[in-house]
């Protein structure tokens, strides 16, 4: 945070990026490929000179609220939805970047070039740059039909393909480390690969699921509940119900829901931690899964975007609103991770109204799939069994793409083969 604002040091991850090769260099690694994957919707303002003008703002700067509004002004709220099938949240790229042009950012106004998060940090390893698909798509910029920027859009807030990278799909080379990172780490002049840039669209071509319907939850900061379609869904229902139309591996599309996930018990734990009473999830889930509170909260409202302090706002939130107030730290985690699943099952009944029939299952993959309570309240709510694994799926995904690349791998259906044989989620069943 700095001078009101919320920024990202792409400095320091860069660093870290290359700390790690250095580190794989020093051991002697051999190293095939690399490919880089983020969170979506940031990117990067690039200058004619190629610098990066300023560090990019992080997307729960509030600088955005009200955003989609003012954009709705002049471009029907349908119509986007009708161009993009991407659900309407104020800190979207389109509305990241209207905003800025609105308030005649110094970065935005002298860029020329936009480069997302992970094509930021391929860049600044390549010098090329690219846009590449998976997480361009997060950014509502992106067709969902033809899979390409929408000029129309782009027009909208000022800007043209020209002022993106070369378009790119998981798969496809980006370039190769430059001879300064090769100095600087050890390294030859190693490719590096557009994977699913958007790390749940790595995640979800790691589903361990080769029959049938692809269903699921990609659990983290974020909850992306959903499932993999070959072609947009972009109904009037699904559009009501703020599904959204993503990008994935193999050009098949994410229909799913961006749900606030675990973000307000990692707020909880780290606050408590500096507070000197840090809790270990070991013990806080078993305490959690014992206390008897029936409160729920809805996980997606402003007030828990990014609060000052999380247990102030769960607090005040529980106390305005007349629900029963958490009374300890158990009762708190209780509350939020069955408000989670309360939201997961109001999400799933909207889902299979969208489909041609309901889901039967449920695959959770990502750190999320390692809280056990989480889990079994989310089968408990849902009605279906749960799959928990893999939790490295966006890892997973990343470098089976990048394998596919090289042809080692044929399809999106071999690398689930491969996840299937290399990891056994543990099953949830519903308990009466």
């Amino acid at each position: 945070e700095v001078g009101g604002h919320f920024y990202w040091d792409i400095y320091a991850l860069y660093r870290h990026i290359i700390d790690g090769l250095k580190l794989v260099a020093h051991r002697g690694e051999s190293i095939a490929s690399i490919g880089i994957d983020t969170w979506g919707v940031d990117f990067v303002c690039v200058g004619k000179d190629g610098n990066l003008l300023r560090q990019p703002y992080a997307y729960r700067d509030p600088h955005t609220v009200g955003a989609p509004e003012a954009l709705f002004s002049r471009i029907s709220r349908s119509e986007v939805y009708g161009k993009t099938g991407i659900q309407i949240m104020n800190f979207n790229s389109l509305f990241q970047l209207d905003t800025l042009r609105r308030n005649h950012d110094s970065a935005l106004e002298a860029a020329d070039k936009i480069l997302f998060m992970p094509d930021a940090l391929s860049y600044m390893l390549t010098g090329e740059m690219v846009t590449e698909y998976t997480i361009a798509s997060t950014a509502q910029l992106v067709n969902a039909q033809t899979r390409r920027l929408e000029p129309e859009l782009l027009k909208a807030v000022g800007l043209s393909e020209k002022n993106f990278g070369r378009f790119v799909f998981p798969g496809e080379k980006v370039g190769v480390l430059t001879e300064e990172v090769q100095k600087i780490t050890g390294l030859g002049a190693i490719p590096v690969i557009a994977v699913a840039g958007h790390d749940t669209g790595s995640a979800v071509a790691a589903v361990p699921a080769t029959e049938g319907q692809v269903a699921f939850l990609s659990s983290g900061t974020w909850s992306l509940l959903g499932v993999e379609v070959d072609e947009p869904i972009l109904t009037e229902e699904a559009r009501l119900t703020q599904f959204t139309n993503e990008g994935g591996v193999g050009g098949h599309i994410r229909f799913l829901q961006n749900i606030t996930g675990l973000w307000i018990l990692q707020r909880l734990m780290s606050e408590w931690k500096l507070r000197g009473e840090e809790q270990s999830y070991d013990m806080i889930l078993p305490q959690a899964a014992d206390a008897e509170i029936d409160t729920i909260i809805p996980v997606d409202d402003a007030e828990f975007m990014n609060p000052e302090n999380m247990e102030t706002a769960l607090l005040n939130y529980c106390r305005n609103h007349s629900l029963k107030v958490p009374g300890n730290k158990a009762e708190m985690v209780k509350c939020v991770l069955q408000s989670l699943a309360s939201k997961y099952r109001e999400a799933v009944a909207q889902l299979n109204r969208c489909l041609p029939s309901p889901i039967h299952r449920l695959n959770i993959i990502g750190g999320g799939s390692q809280n056990k309570l989480l889990n079994q309240l989310t089968a408990n709510a849902l009605g279906i069994p749960v799959y928990a694994g893999p939790v490295e799926a966006t890892a997973m995904g990343n470098i089976l793409t990048q394998a596919m690349a090289k042809g080692e791998i044929s399809s999106l259906r071999e690398i689930r083969e491969i996840v299937s044989r290399s990891v056994t989620p543990q099953v949830y069943y519903p308990e009466k």
